[in-house]
C-alpha cells in the first residue's frame, strides 16, 4: 500500500504554483526566437544529422524580462518547497517518496 501525507497547504500551493510557472515559461520559451541575439541563420550537415537555424531577431528587452521574472520565480518556488519545514517531519527513507507523491498530487479545488 502506498504511504499518503497530509502535506500543507501553503506547500501545496508552492507545488502548483511552481507546476504552473514552469509550464508558462516552456510555452514562452516555445514562441521565442531560437537565438536571444540577433544572428544569422545558418546551415550545418558535417555532424550525424543536419542542423539548420533560420536567422534569428533575437528576444526584445520585453521578452527577455519575462523569461527572467519567469526563472526568478521558478528559483523561488523550488527552494521554497524544498526547503519547507514539512521535510523535517519525513524520515529520511521517506523523503523521495513523499516528494514524488507531492509533485503528483492534485491541486486542491477551490472553495
Amino acid at each position: 500500500m502506498a504511504a499518503s501525507y497530509d502535506f500543507p497547504s501553503d506547500l501545496l500551493a508552492g507545488q502548483e504554483e511552481l507546476h504552473r510557472i514552469r509550464a508558462e515559461l516552456l510555452a514562452l520559451l516555445k514562441h521565442l526566437p531560437w537565438s536571444v541575439e540577433p544572428l544569422d541563420g545558418f546551415s550545418d550537415d558535417n555532424g550525424w544529422r543536419k542542423v539548420e537555424r533560420p536567422a534569428s531577431p533575437g528576444w526584445t528587452d520585453d521578452e527577455q524580462t519575462q523569461v527572467e521574472r519567469l526563472r526568478h520565480r521558478e528559483r523561488e518556488l523550488a527552494v521554497f518547497v524544498s526547503g519547507h519545514d514539512f521535510w523535517t517531519e519525513v524520515t529520511t527513507e521517506h523523503k523521495v517518496t513523499a516528494r514524488m507523491h507531492l509533485k503528483h498530487t492534485p491541486a486542491p479545488e477551490p472553495h
